[in-house]
């Protein structure tokens, strides 16, 4: 097949939403389908086209931004061409521009599948609120026109404004995850680097700097995880500085974060590659994460720890609490409660062996290989609706 794979970030961005469609676009490729990834050029560093691991990446150049959203004057134009050059198209959601590419789909009857990755929350003010009300219409226009739409779990699509009310084109396919193999020796070199004083334990958080991560929650945690383990480390891997429309939110917990930086109790890591991710889950004991609403769907990073043999402490949030409850390695705790996510956390540290799960199973069902094959089947399945 000719895969053409439709989204407004890609890598080198950092999101769960462009670490899924890389890793999706990748195993397509290495099971023998042509795939184009088409894109913003939201850096104008980028390159307009390239290859990478067989994959086609056509970046279409961006004219201006509103919020985190961009303008791309030549889209249609460009989409045109690759719709008609390809047979299947697969979308990734939020997104403004999927509703004109699946009204393309739909009119030339081209198997077309959007993938839903979360519920969109726009930053508050009045050009927010516009954009949040364009790409909200836009992303149901794209409901409406596409043939199906797949979401990581029935939780989440069943609690989700959105997906909810296409139940009938929902499918539910697990999100892909793999890690590279990492030499033990590299792993201690990186636990030396990154906490030479040997703090202990160290707590974990993985993601960008984003209002809906709930980073906060974390914060005002640490008061009641410090009284018990004086010693222990937050260890944040992750883009945490000019993240786009975050400035403020960064800005207001500074000076909190920067008071546990000097006291040896906080450590931004910054943007790791996936060996050094995989350091950062082996040198840590359990991974946190607080996020605040359905921006959140999943939390592939949950998955990544528990391959690696480390627990989660995760919010109660649709979608988000499902790989606790699937693989049960770790606690869910209230949303947004501070004192929840710490009691969570301190009845983990101080049983661990509770929380183990068998890695090597949890793995087979998140192998990339075995997800695009779940997308084939479902490519397969509309052709032959579209062919009746």
């Amino acid at each position: 097949m000719r895969i053409l794979i439709v989204l407004t970030y890609y890598r080198p961005h950092t999101s769960g939403l462009t670490i899924y469609a890389e890793r999706l676009a990748k195993a397509f490729a290495k099971r023998g389908h042509t795939v184009t990834v088409l894109t913003s050029r939201y850096d104008r560093s980028l390159p307009l086209e390239e290859m990478d691991e067989g994959v086609r990446i056509v970046r279409v150049p961006v004219l201006l931004r509103i919020s985190k959203g961009v303008i791309m004057p030549t889209f249609g134009m460009i989409t045109n061409r690759l719709v008609l050059e390809h047979d299947v198209l697969q979308l990734h959601l939020p997104q403004f521009d999927a509703a004109g590419v699946a009204l393309r789909g739909r009119l030339l009857r081209k198997p077309t599948i959007v993938t839903y990755h979360c519920d969109l929350r726009m930053p508050p003010g009045l050009l927010s609120l516009t954009a949040n009300v364009a790409i909200r219409f836009m992303n149901t226009l794209a409901a409406l026109f596409t043939h199906r739409i797949v979401t990581y779990t029935r939780d989440y699509a069943e609690h989700s404004p959105y997906a909810r009310r296409y139940m009938d084109k929902v499918r539910v396919i697990l999100p892909p995850v793999v890690l590279p193999e990492v030499q033990e020796e590299k792993i201690e070199q990186f636990s030396e680097k990154v906490n030479p004083e040997e703090k202990h334990p160290v707590i974990g958080m993985a993601a960008r700097f984003a209002t809906e991560k709930g980073v906060e929650v974390l914060l005002n945690a640490m008061k009641d995880i410090l009284e018990v383990h004086p010693n222990a480390m937050v260890q944040f891997a992750g883009p945490y500085e000019d993240i786009i429309g975050e400035e403020q939110y960064f800005k207001r917990l500074e000076p909190t974060i920067r008071k546990y930086e000097a006291a040896g109790n906080w450590k931004f890591l910054g943007v790791l590659d996936p060996a050094q991710m995989v350091s950062f889950y082996r040198n840590i004991d359990v991974l946190v994460m607080s996020s605040l609403n359905s921006t959140e769907a999943f939390g592939l990073v949950q998955i990544e720890a528990m391959l690696n043999g480390k627990p989660c402490v995760t919010a109660n949030l649709p979608g988000v609490r499902q790989p606790v409850k699937m693989h049960g390695m770790g606690k869910i705790f209230p949303i947004g409660d501070s004192s929840g996510l710490a009691k969570s956390v301190l009845e983990v540290l101080n049983s661990p062996e509770s929380y183990r799960g068998n890695s090597d199973e949890i793995a087979q069902n998140y192998l990339p290989d075995r997800i695009a094959q779940e997308y084939e089947k479902l490519f397969e399945e509309i052709s032959k609706e579209l062919n009746r």
